[in-house]
């Protein structure tokens, strides 16, 4: 079985900010795979799918961005998905706005919600799909650009790139991590 989790913070005040761009991606695959979350006992929303012959679990962590790790850990732990099965779909800010990038086994990047998970699970081995969010154009805070809300030019890209996410994750389940890197992480150079 493998994880997927996409992250964000809970709550409509912050559905479309750039900050919750995994949950978004999460949305489209449970979509895609005919599926709908529900309540779980690990503080995030869950929902079971088949692709190709492997069980995923899709999972959105009902905590904040910085405690991503607790509910992670606590699927991973009770369905015991090692954490090479496992993928976090999050935004990145050293990517321009919608480039995807698969990697594995890296650091934080400054992220709380991979150090929550990193921390959490005792190592950094899971794969990471990473989605461009750009840094903010003029002199904003970061942790002020990423809560607010994607323009409609970014949403249209977040709308368009769904497929690329999709297709993404399905090659890391179906095919394997270098078969994905491969694929995507050279279709998405600029």
């Amino acid at each position: 079985m493998f994880l997927v989790a996409g992250l964000g913070n809970p709550g409509d005040k912050y559905h479309f900010t750039r900050h919750n761009i995994g949950f978004l991606y999460l949305d489209y695959l449970a979509e895609k795979l005919n599926v709908n979350f529900s309540p779980t006992k690990w503080q995030a929303d869950a929902a079971r799918a088949e692709m190709g012959s492997e069980q995923v679990l899709l999972l959105k962590p009902r905590t904040f961005m910085n405690l991503s790790g607790n509910a992670v850990a606590s699927a991973a732990v009770f369905y015991k998905i090692p954490p090479e099965k496992i993928i976090v779909v999050h935004d990145d800010l050293d990517m321009p706005f919608g480039r995807l990038k698969i990697v594995v086994n890296r650091g934080t990047g400054g992220h709380n919600g991979i150090r929550s998970i990193i921390s959490l699970l005792g190592n950094k081995d899971f794969v990471r799909v990473k989605v461009g969010i750009g840094r903010p154009i003029e002199a904003m805070p970061v942790e002020r650009y990423v809560l607010t809300k994607m323009t409609d030019t970014e949403m249209q890209c977040v709308m368009t790139s769904r497929a690329d996410v999709f297709e993404a994750i399905q090659l890391i389940v179906c095919q394997g991590v270098p078969a994905a890197m491969n694929k995507i992480n050279q279709s998405n150079k600029l």
